[in-house]
């Protein structure tokens, strides 16, 4: 029996109504580590202390989305020597079944959640294995709690013949999430046919898709 680590993390707002400056798509992204990857931690940590060390402010971590490009492109070669596993589940918002939409923003967060996790856990695990999911909380406090719901409800019913434990943590205290970003940055910018140029040497060799 094995241990696994996901780590996750989502992009996109919850706006269905195509309100000006939403989002196209909502999505999350997963990386997975197998056993002890602690030096892989560590060496996430020496990443975020060697940037710092040279004027790169970093109190909330790094996060692909506001990083620069130089600081990207150290991120991506450290996750490319890591090599963990990618999935990701992008949602085009526009097609929201109506009973999605009646049923509100939440409801489309744990759809896409549910149509990820149920695929990726029967892909990266076997029956009598642990799967420690490692989830980035949502940033705004009003959803934080129902967030927390539908992720555990989801992981609930999919824990029948593995232990799943559950972990909603700030993306900042974990490597992990942070990797999970990067990824999900990387592919959603293919995605919407913008430039990114270490999606191929860095997320390709190691993603997997998921419908």
């Amino acid at each position: 029996m094995a241990e696994i680590y996901m780590y996750a993390d989502e992009t996109g707002d919850l706006d269905m109504e195509g309100s000006q400056g939403a989002s196209r798509y909502f999505g999350f992204g997963t990386a997975v580590f197998e056993g002890d990857h602690g030096h892989l931690l560590w060496e996430g940590l020496q990443l975020r202390c060697r940037l710092e060390r040279r004027g790169v402010s970093l109190p909330q971590g790094l996060h692909a989305k506001n990083d620069s490009h130089a600081t990207r492109g150290e991120v991506f070669d450290l996750i490319a020597k890591q090599a963990p596993r990618f999935d990701t589940t992008f949602l085009a918002k526009e097609n929201a079944y109506e009973r999605v939409r009646v049923a509100g923003q939440m409801r489309l967060y744990k759809l896409a959640w549910y149509l990820h996790f149920k695929e990726v856990v029967k892909r990266v695990s076997s029956p009598g294995d642990t799967i420690y999911v490692i989830a980035a909380s949502l940033t705004t406090n009003k959803k934080e709690g129902t967030a927390r719901n539908a992720l555990t409800d989801v992981c609930q019913q999919m824990a029948t013949d593995r232990e799943i434990v559950l972990c909603v943590w700030n993306a900042a205290t974990s490597w992990g999430v942070q990797v999970a970003d990067y990824g999900l940055w990387a592919v959603q910018r293919v995605l919407e046919d913008r430039k990114c140029s270490w999606y191929e040497t860095a997320v390709e060799p190691t993603l997997e898709v998921v419908p």
